[in-house]
């Protein structure tokens, strides 16, 4: 367990886009685990990492909390990684078949020390840094004293409407959807999460597309965690893991309808998405799957469904939501957790491996870092990572944005197409691109 880390408060307030846009994002190795524009509450976190070993934050004890009054000032993250996981390692893990993707690393992880916290809710800023360290504390000082007064960044419009390559034809995906209601009819799943992938090729600047991905769909789990020349920018609705004090909390969500700038006909998509038998056994299925997945490493008895179909609205979206917790068993790990439980089941579909091998045969081809996690393993044990959907991967070659949708037997082939399209329009747009035609 390190030391409580030295944590001091800094006078003013600076919009956490200024400092990332005139300082975090100028450097090889950064992080912006983000609350959203203009949050009410909340915190987030902006800093500069080093690359670190996948190994040190599987070896994270997650039941030996060590936190304190003082550390608790500067909010739940007091220093450890912040970084990625992908798909592809957390399947082959599962020994499910993969295709390694080799346009962006499955892990990347950054060693956060020197950092500073966020308070949305109080407007406060925090410099946090390893104990003796009073250098940071100056550093944060002098940039927010610096920036005093500055707008937060407007985004620039693209005027580039590039179409997006599809990994797959909406008919032939189309075409997938019915070989996985085969499948269920057959008995080999009951639920499967279909992925596609839609690629841009040529150079990215990451910084200036998080930023017009924030402003075009903003999340409470937003995320920029670059490392040299690959980005991860999300604008992600999903927790997938939230560990504090032993205790463990997942969020699936299954179950999508998109807003409406009516207000009657917005309500009307709510309710219809909250009462439809489809979503809501689709959304029942991904809960009983991560109650087993969480049972392997928590104490017995101690599984919870704490929030049960509960409908979420975002920008863009209407999301079905539910909220399963346990109480992990003493001595449980970082690497333990997500053997247990990653991928998550929202991304594979059930029973997990028997999917995850159906699904590999149907798309044909890597999800890479798409239907991952992402966030930061504390090293008290706080844990909290959101999955990768809504996001860009960004690689020395171009970008890509992976979509997609739970298919159960009552899944509809064309509802299913929309869905996708859905879910990539906002990314796509950050990037100045529009889906390809029929999507």
């Amino acid at each position: 367990m390190c030391p409580p880390p030295a944590v001091a408060p800094v006078e003013g307030w600076v919009d956490p886009a200024v400092l990332f846009a005139h300082w975090i994002s100028r450097s090889a190795h950064a992080f912006w685990l983000d609350a959203g524009p203009d949050a009410p509450d909340g915190w987030s976190w902006l800093g500069e990492g080093a690359p670190a070993s996948l190994s040190d934050v599987r070896a994270a004890d997650l039941t030996a909390s060590a936190s304190s009054v003082e550390d608790a000032a500067a909010g739940p993250f007091r220093g450890g990684w912040v970084g990625w996981l992908g798909y592809e390692g957390g399947a082959a893990n599962a020994g499910a078949p993969v295709r390694p993707d080799d346009l962006a690393p499955d892990a990347v992880w950054l060693r956060a020390e020197r950092f500073v916290a966020v308070d949305h809710a109080a407007r406060r800023l925090w410099a946090v840094a390893p104990a003796g360290d009073s250098e940071w504390a100056e550093t944060v000082r002098d940039r927010v004293a610096s920036l005093a007064g500055a707008d937060a960044p407007v985004p620039e419009p693209t005027g580039d409407r590039r179409v997006a390559r599809g990994r797959h034809e909406p008919g032939e995906y189309a075409g997938l959807i019915e070989r996985c209601r085969d499948a269920i009819r057959e008995g080999d799943a009951y639920q499967l999460c279909l992925t596609t992938r839609f690629s841009l090729d040529g150079a990215v600047d990451a910084a200036s597309v998080y930023l017009r991905l924030r402003a075009l769909t903003p999340a409470h789990h937003g995320g920029y965690i670059r490392s040299g020349d690959v980005a991860l920018l999300s604008a992600s609705p999903e927790r997938f893991l939230e560990v504090a004090d032993g205790v463990a909390r997942t969020r699936p969500i299954k179950g999508t309808r998109p807003r409406s700038a009516d207000p009657e006909e917005d309500a009307a998509l709510a309710a219809e998405l909250r009462a439809s038998p489809k979503e809501r056994a689709e959304n029942v299925m991904i809960v009983d799957l991560m109650r087993n997945d969480l049972s392997r490493v928590s104490e017995p008895g101690s599984i919870r469904v704490d929030k049960l179909l509960e409908v979420e609205s975002y920008a863009a979206v209407h999301q079905l939501v539910s909220t399963v917790s346990s109480t992990l068993a003493a001595g449980t790990t970082a690497g333990d957790l997500l053997d247990a439980t990653f991928p998550a089941g929202s991304m594979t579909g059930a029973p997990k491996l028997s999917a995850m091998t159906i699904l590999h045969r149907l798309e044909r081809g890597p999800r890479g870092v798409f239907a991952g996690c992402f966030g930061y393993v504390g090293d008290d044990g706080v844990v909290d990572l959101a999955m990768i959907i809504r996001s860009i991967v960004v690689h020395p070659d171009g970008a890509y944005v992976g979509a997609g949708g739970g298919i159960t037997w009552g899944s509809v082939a064309a509802d299913e197409v929309a869905e996708v399209g859905i879910k990539a329009r906002a990314p796509l747009a950050a990037l100045g691109a529009v889906l390809p035609e029929g999507w």
